[in-house]
């Protein structure tokens, strides 16, 4: 393990294996103790597509609120569907509400509000390119949840993981944004064991990741869109050896998606 490898795990508070049931707990344990230290929070708010990562910290997030309701604190935890029209894979997004154990689907629509954008934008001269359409995607999903937390008294909640960290696989102020991220220092290897841990129906750990953010590429996989596979990031962030060519691969997405680990920039906090 060379001197950057060890820098970016110990950046992103990786540990080399983990016991599932010990990380789970600790996630519910950090949800509820920040419940307890903000008397304001009435609720938690997360988007869920029917991924791991969403799936996962639902579950997780489901099982703090049930606790803290048991335990006196009133809070909910309002779990939503955010699909951009037609869902191409909305089962998978309803077997994982039914997972968590949200008794109410809910669901908004994103499509008209993306679309109405990017014809506003079109008409003052800028065409957007699919790619760039796919972060408006994300973008509005996270406008929707704040709206969600504000209207509830809430704090919305992030997917956020080691994996995603390092390679920068994310929307800056989409989904990168939230008020809370749990799942800091998980790979993707990890969530799937604390996924099976839980209790997941198989099909929801083992589908292939996918944001699904391009209409050009519907169902595009993460790892065909990142060049690189999860088992080799895994195992970067557990300290292993990986191929060369896959390890040249993640340094490159880590140093070029820097600036979406940090604060906006201003005079006094250039990294140059």
């Amino acid at each position: 393990m060379d001197q950057l490898q060890r820098q970016i795990i110990d950046a992103l508070h990786v540990k080399p294996e983990i016991k599932p049931e010990t990380e789970a707990r600790e996630i519910i344990d950090f949800l509820k103790d920040y419940a307890k230290q903000h008397d304001f929070i009435k609720s938690f708010v997360l988007g869920i597509s029917g991924g791991q990562d969403s799936t996962l910290l639902g579950k997780l997030t489901q099982l703090a609120v049930d606790e803290l309701n048991e335990e006196g604190r009133s809070i909910q935890f309002y779990g939503v569907r955010l699909p951009y029209g037609k869902q191409n894979d909305e089962e998978d997004a309803i077997d994982a509400m039914k997972f968590i154990g949200q008794d109410t689907q809910r669901a908004v629509n994103i499509k008209p509000a993306v679309d109405a954008g990017v014809e506003a934008l079109a008409q003052s001269g800028f065409e957007l390119s699919d790619f760039v359409e796919g972060n408006e995607k994300a973008r509005e999903r996270m406008k929707v949840q704040y709206a969600i937390a504000a209207h509830t008294g809430g704090v919305v909640l992030g997917t956020d993981h080691a994996a995603e960290a390092l390679t920068g696989f994310y929307t800056k102020y989409g989904d990168g944004a939230a008020d809370l991220a749990p799942l800091t220092g998980l790979n993707k290897r990890q969530g799937r064991d604390i996924l099976k841990h839980l209790g997941s129906p198989v099909h929801l750990y083992e589908k292939i990741p996918t944001a699904d953010l391009e209409d050009d590429k519907p169902m595009l996989s993460d790892e065909a869109a990142l060049g690189v596979t999860y088992e080799h990031i895994d195992d970067f962030l557990e300290g292993k050896t990986v191929p060369e060519e896959a390890y040249d691969r993640i340094k490159n997405l880590y140093i070029k998606s820097q600036h979406k680990r940090d604060l906006p920039y201003n005079r006094y906090n250039l990294p140059y």
